[in-house]
């Protein structure tokens, strides 16, 4: 699983990670939305749900204060992944929401398959 958990799959929908994923942010969703799939990174959360992309962000030393940035599908423009190199590992998404020119960008280690990612969000997208 490395960095990231949860499902890279809309399917598995019937999954552990996607169970508590839904039952720890209902809070966050609309009646009839549901989480696609869902992401760790340390201690961050990405989440695909049926309608948006949540990004939630855990800040201070505490953990205690929690920023939520919901971006509606209908408002990506575009995205982008760069994958790692040799000497360079880490691999970054970065995606454009309406007309703003600096994208929201997110940088993962090598333990996340950032194809799995841009598929779920592609999958999205290009319905």
């Amino acid at each position: 699983m490395g960095i990231f958990s949860g499902s890279g799959d809309s399917r598995s929908g019937g999954s552990v990670e996607l169970k508590k994923f839904n039952n720890d942010f209902k809070q966050l969703l609309i009646d009839g939305e549901m989480i696609d799939a869902g992401f760790t990174v340390l201690r961050d959360t990405l989440l695909f749900t049926s309608k948006r992309l949540i990004f939630i962000d855990v800040q201070g030393i505490s953990g205690r204060q929690l920023e939520y940035l919901s971006v509606p599908y209908t408002k990506i423009t575009k995205f982008s992944v760069q994958t790692g190199s040799a000497f360079d590992l880490n691999a970054e998404l970065k995606i454009w929401v309406g007309s703003d020119t600096i994208p929201i960008e997110k940088k993962f280690n090598k333990d996340l398959d950032i194809y799995a990612v841009q598929k779920i969000l592609a999958s999205h997208l290009l319905k």
